[in-house]
């Protein structure tokens, strides 16, 4: 659809008081995310990351500025369940089987809301490459396979906006390379338009299609991944040369280098 929008800021202010001082992590931020397109977020501790994904899911309100989830406010959003949210820790039910967790969204808040066709939680424990643990219990499983568990459960009810932060930041590199590829591939068969919050620079460049660079104090930077899209094979790029030329490009602009400097990187 011409002008459609999965997520669009305008002149959007973040801000909250720790002590009883007033904290702007962020403010005048505006951008515009297309349906099926796979953003991620990069910047330093304390300059708004989190706080973003939390605006966007209506569990936070914006100091300034408007937030539209696909053309409606993110309080629908949410009551219509058009955005899921998956964190760092999986958060499962230990009493409950990987497929009770998965079915648990059915069963909580507002059931009659959901507007848009759900997947079955078998589907998707297939989807994760879980189809033969139904029945174990969260403790029986491993970190990754905790996190797919938690990926299933957040597209059960088929949510058009996906927020991910930092799912798997507490993994080790060689699971968490292996859950970015199936990552990719789950957005390439859901088409979920997902924003992604991280603190690798690797893992931004390898799945992005864009990139928002976030500094405190500074303008957001928002920059072009090298990620063709979906259905395509991903896993060549950890090691040319554009992918390099990107992560250098990503670390000086999280050192604060002068935008205008970094444009002979793609010249």
């Amino acid at each position: 659809m011409m002008g459609a929008t999965a997520l669009e800021l305008i002149g959007v202010k973040a801000e909250y008081t720790v002590g009883g001082t007033s904290v702007v992590p962020f403010q005048n931020l505006s951008l515009r995310v297309m349906p099926g397109a796979f953003w991620s977020v990069i910047g330093p501790s304390g300059c708004g990351k989190s706080t973003l994904l939390r605006l966007v899911s209506d569990l936070v309100a914006p100091a300034a500025g408007t937030v539209k989830v696909f053309s409606e406010t993110a309080a629908l959003a949410r009551q219509k369940r058009d955005i899921a949210f998956v964190f760092q820790e999986p958060t499962l039910l230990p009493w409950r089987t990987v497929l009770e967790n998965v079915r648990l969204p059915f069963e909580v808040g507002q059931r009659g809301s959901v507007t848009t066709p759900r997947f079955k939680p078998e589907d998707l424990l297939e989807l994760v490459g879980l189809s033969k643990w139904h029945h174990a219990l969260p403790q029986q499983l491993s970190g990754g396979m905790r996190q797919r568990v938690a990926i299933a459960r957040a597209l059960v009810t088929r949510p058009r906006l996906l927020l991910m932060d930092e799912p798997f930041g507490a993994l080790d590199e060689l699971i968490r390379d292996d859950l970015n590829d199936e990552l990719l591939r789950i957005w390439a068969e859901t088409r979920t338009t997902i924003l992604f919050v991280t603190h690798s620079l690797t893992e931004a460049a390898y799945l992005s299609e864009r990139i928002l660079v976030m500094r405190v104090g500074l303008p957001e930077v928002v920059l072009d991944g090298l990620n063709p899209g979906p259905g395509t094979d991903a896993s060549r790029r950890r090691e040319s040369i554009e992918f390099v030329a990107l992560i250098a490009e990503l670390r000086r602009l999280m050192r604060g280098n002068q935008v205008e400097e970094l444009a002979a990187v793609r010249d």
